[in-house]
């Protein structure tokens, strides 16, 4: 099952008020776990920063003079995410850019129903608990010490652990069909000698009674007798 992980930055909250994507990564799981392949740019916005935006992501317009337009990465981007699910945290937020993005170069919009919001699944499971990416990192001992600014591509790094401990943990990593060696985990368990023998069940008069009762009164009618 291909899925794939995304994140982006942007230069503000709000398409509608002309605010532009410039940073996307996705990157690829199958069966819920990385792959190693993944999706990664900078994107010129055509448009200022503002300051509070600087501030959370630290990408200033000089850090993107020379990286490519929306409309030039756009067609790679369909490519790698290609009807997959995307798995994004806020996923409403990402999928309102990405869309309005698409609807200025004339490509059709992604349906809601392609993504699965990681925020929905925590307060599924943690009702009335905090759903930011940090606090669930934190939830989870999830290693938070590269992470000093917000980025697409930490973010997903990020988002990718979060979202297999949210979806069963690490019980995810056992392969339940053959042939994939890449998810599979050999468990081995060693059997533990009990510290001390568990008593016998039946005492010497109720075995003895048991003896006299085969031996007596089935006899040869026994069906172990038989022969």
């Amino acid at each position: 099952m291909r899925e794939i992980v995304l994140d982006t930055e942007t230069t503000g909250l709000d398409p509608a008020d002309g605010h532009r994507i410039i940073e996307v990564a996705c990157i690829e799981l199958d069966n819920h776990l990385p792959t190693g392949k993944f999706f990664h740019t900078l994107i010129q916005p055509e448009r200022d920063i503002p300051e509070e935006s600087i501030r959370v992501h630290g990408l200033t317009a000089e850090k993107l003079k020379d990286a490519p337009v929306f409309g030039g990465i756009v067609d790679d981007l369909l490519a790698f995410i290609a009807g997959s699910q995307l798995v994004i945290h806020n996923a409403e937020f990402d999928m309102r850019f990405l869309n309005a993005e698409f609807a200025k170069l004339g490509k059709p919009s992604l349906p809601a129903a392609r993504a699965i919001d990681t925020i929905a699944i925590a307060k599924r499971r943690f009702p009335g608990s905090r759903y930011s990416l940090d606090e669930l990192c934190k939830r989870f001992n999830i290693d938070l010490s590269v992470r000093t600014k917000h980025g697409a591509r930490i973010d997903a790094e990020l988002l990718a652990q979060v979202y297999l401990e949210l979806i069963g943990g690490r019980q995810a990593r056992f392969q339940l069909a053959p042939g994939d060696a890449r998810t599979q985990e050999s468990v081995v368990r060693k059997a533990r000698p009990r510290p001390a023998a568990l008593p016998e069940r039946l005492s010497a008069e109720e075995r003895e009674a048991h003896a006299r009762f085969v031996a007596g009164e089935l006899g040869n009618d026994a069906v172990w007798s038989w022969g």
